[in-house]
């Protein structure tokens, strides 16, 4: 049986290894998806005792939280699920903007409710902060849905740590969601001490550098999904990525594991990283990230992962 571990100051208790689901109903992110084998994507990670589901409103646009929030109910044991959706993105005509704005993020609260057919929301982010909202206001704004019953707890995402400083003045913000992996860690440096210190989650997105760091590719592969536009990806520097993957690979044979688990479990290694969401495609995929739980990394393998990729 998997520990639960709990998301910051909040009540809300998941299994380490959750589902970032950006591939299901991610129309504008991913070409061809198949809506249906996304469904079966959530399916699978719910039968398999992944609780913590991680959505958003501009995944589709919409269609994401609509698909997750079908499996969900058709679940029928809401309170076994740990349900986090985002928002921040407004459409103005052929625009899209980021409005943090009190008035905005409870009319997003209420669509999300609506799409994803549920009373309540477990975890509410803010997607993306804007230019102009005090971001002690933003969540003060989510403090009073909280109150209300429609979120239970209070995220941010994509934040400066002096934008996580500002929003967390009330001591209100339980989870942060930002980009960190072993090819992107400039987390380390403030956010990562500032939310160790404040009991507040740090859960990391792409925390598989969108598959790089799963050691299934080699220097001939092309990408036409946003991949493409990746520096990671790139010529010369797609190569040395690739030689700094192949380097945990004997880490992971000798535990019979694969380069993700190693890479998964050195991440939860982490203060504060006490949960990860790496998204899936396809239903072998949800089965395979959980396998990370079996990894039991030595203090000198963790030592040795940071110093091939510092």
């Amino acid at each position: 049986m998997v520990q639960h571990i709990r998301l910051g100051k909040s009540d809300l208790k998941v299994n380490p290894i959750g589902l970032g689901t950006n591939a299901v109903g991610g129309h504008n992110l991913y070409p061809d998806l198949d809506e249906e084998a996304g469904k079966d994507v959530v399916r699978t990670a719910i039968e398999h005792g992944m609780n913590f589901l991680d959505t958003a409103f501009i995944y589709g646009p919409e269609r994401s939280e609509e698909l997750t929030g079908q499996v969900v109910k058709e679940h029928g044991k809401r309170d076994e699920i740990v349900l986090a959706t985002k928002g921040a993105h407004q459409f103005k005509g052929d625009d899209v903007v980021f409005n943090n704005s009190p008035a905005f993020l409870k009319e997003a609260v209420d669509a999300s409710l609506n799409r994803l057919q549920t009373d309540y929301i477990d975890l509410f982010y803010i997607h993306f902060p804007d230019e102009n909202t005090p971001k002690d206001e933003a969540v003060g704004a989510l403090k009073e849905l909280r109150d209300a019953g429609k979120i239970r707890s209070i995220g941010v995402s994509n934040f400066s740590v002096d934008q996580l400083k500002e929003a967390n003045k009330d001591g209100y913000v339980d989870v942060i969601q930002s980009e960190y992996n072993l090819f992107k860690r400039e987390a380390e440096q403030e956010l990562l001490p500032y939310t160790a210190t404040n009991d507040i989650t740090f859960v990391p997105y792409f925390p598989l550098a969108s598959g790089l760091l799963a050691g299934k590719y080699d220097k001939n592969a092309t990408f036409d999904d946003i991949r493409a536009e990746n520096p990671l990806f790139q010529g010369e520097e797609f190569v040395r990525n690739l030689e700094k993957v192949e380097k945990v690979r004997d880490i992971a044979e000798s535990k019979g594991a694969e380069i993700a688990h190693v890479v998964l479990a050195w991440y939860l290694t982490r203060d504060s990283v006490d949960a990860i969401i790496p998204g899936a495609k396809r239903k072998s995929q949800v089965v395979d990230n959980l396998r990370t739980m079996d990894v039991k990394l030595t203090d000198d393998e963790v030592e040795r992962i940071d110093q091939i990729f510092s």
